[in-house]
């Protein structure tokens, strides 16, 4: 058996570095172990958009945390951070209508971001001034001011390397075949271990199934693009529309939803087949994220469906001044999809099961690691007063 360490983290994408950094910083030893070389998961595989205003619940607290996380890594790490905000461009009245719903909804204190006026209404030419939409398409929109933007590929290895130089270890290439408390069986073999924190997204039903049943994990495949787009001006923030408004809960769960959702159904039945979220962010070198389906199973198939992705480039062309796309990358995305948003399990004593069950890992993962490791860490601290856990 390896030597021991206070905490050990299965899983290296961007849950798994929250629960390091987390431990790390209350000066606990670390070892993150992963399968593969470097993380290859939904951590580098989104839109680098960190999406705190249209969360709500424990999502919505967890990315009042992750904010404040993500901007001292950012600092601390030295890997590209916007505060951009988010534009939403509102093609018809009720699309207004909700965001002006989402606007007036009251908010706890704890669950406020500091920056003034979260929501902010746009009329279209507002809308037109900030976004290279086409002339006419925008019916108004909102500025909401809170959300970052980062580049989800360089963003993930610089924070490795900045929990590296804080002391953490990272085992990679090593699988896992097995958790149970004090010890975590590895290819390389065993370590011994206080805390084991199993943050392996939608795999969890390789290693603990029976969490994955009881919470009815499942996978949701995403087709998402890269492409070059000779738009007249920068994209200069994330861009939603009327399909991201039916999504997230924040927005998703009022009652002003129900009309655009059956509008934008009724409308466009081949747009809600592929379970579209139409959306777009642009990355340093001025090419163009573009998204993106859903397609739900325990198993996704890993075949893309060049229709759906047809569909994609046809309704960004519709949407924004542009010429022809021209596809640079495409790949399929994959997270876990469950009824609740987030997994928080502890099958044994000592072991913590975490994992955001929909689309907005990048937006909460941080803070729902360090939100359950304050919580688990503190409670040992309370039972055993020195300052290792082992």
């Amino acid at each position: 058996m390896s030597r021991g360490f206070d905490v050990t983290v299965v899983g290296s994408g961007i849950v798994g570095l929250g629960a390091a950094y987390a431990a790390a910083k209350r000066g606990l030893s670390v070892v993150v172990v992963d399968r593969t070389s470097e993380p290859i998961g939904a951590s580098i595989r989104n839109f680098g958009h960190l999406c705190f205003t249209p969360q709500t619940g424990d999502a919505r607290r967890y990315g009042v945390l992750a904010r404040e996380l993500w901007l001292q890594l950012a600092t601390d790490a030295g890997f590209w951070l916007r505060e951009t905000g988010t534009v939403v461009v509102a093609r018809h009245d009720d699309e207004l209508a909700l965001l002006d719903a989402a606007r007036r909804s009251p908010l706890g204190e704890a669950d406020r971001l500091p920056v003034g006026e979260e929501i902010r209404m746009l009329d279209a030419a507002e809308v037109a001034d900030r976004t290279p939409v086409r002339h006419g398409v925008a019916a108004g929109g909102a500025f909401l001011a809170a959300d970052l933007q980062t580049d989800p590929r360089s963003a993930v290895a610089a924070i490795i390397r900045r929990l590296q130089s804080i002391g953490v270890e990272f085992r990679m290439r090593t699988a896992v075949g097995r958790v149970r408390s004090g010890v975590v069986e590895t290819s390389r073999g065993d370590i011994a271990t206080g805390l084991v924190v199993v943050a392996v997204n939608h795999d969890i039903d390789q290693l603990l199934p029976d969490a994955a049943e009881e919470n009815a994990v499942e996978r949701c495949a995403l087709d998402m693009l890269r492409v070059d787009a000779p738009l007249p001006r920068p994209l200069g923030a994330p861009l939603l529309t009327g399909w991201s408004l039916i999504r997230y809960r924040g927005f998703a769960g009022l009652s002003e939803a129900s009309a655009v959702r059956e509008r934008l159904h009724g409308e466009r039945p081949d747009l809600a087949a592929i379970d579209l979220n139409q959306m777009f962010t642009q990355l340093p070198d001025g090419s163009l994220l573009v998204g993106d389906t859903h397609w739900r199973g325990v198993t996704v198939s890993p075949f893309q469906s060049e229709a759906a992705v047809n569909l994609m480039l046809a309704e960004a062309e519709r949407l924004l001044d542009v010429g022809p796309l021209r596809v640079r990358e495409r790949w399929q995305g994959v997270y876990a999809a469950a009824p609740n948003e987030f997994l928080v399990e502890r099958p044994q004593p000592g072991v913590l099961a975490i994992a955001a069950t929909t689309g907005i890992g990048m937006t909460t993962g941080l803070g729902l690691a360090e939100h359950h490791l304050a919580l688990e860490l503190d409670a040992v601290s309370a039972r055993t007063p020195s300052k290792g856990l082992r």
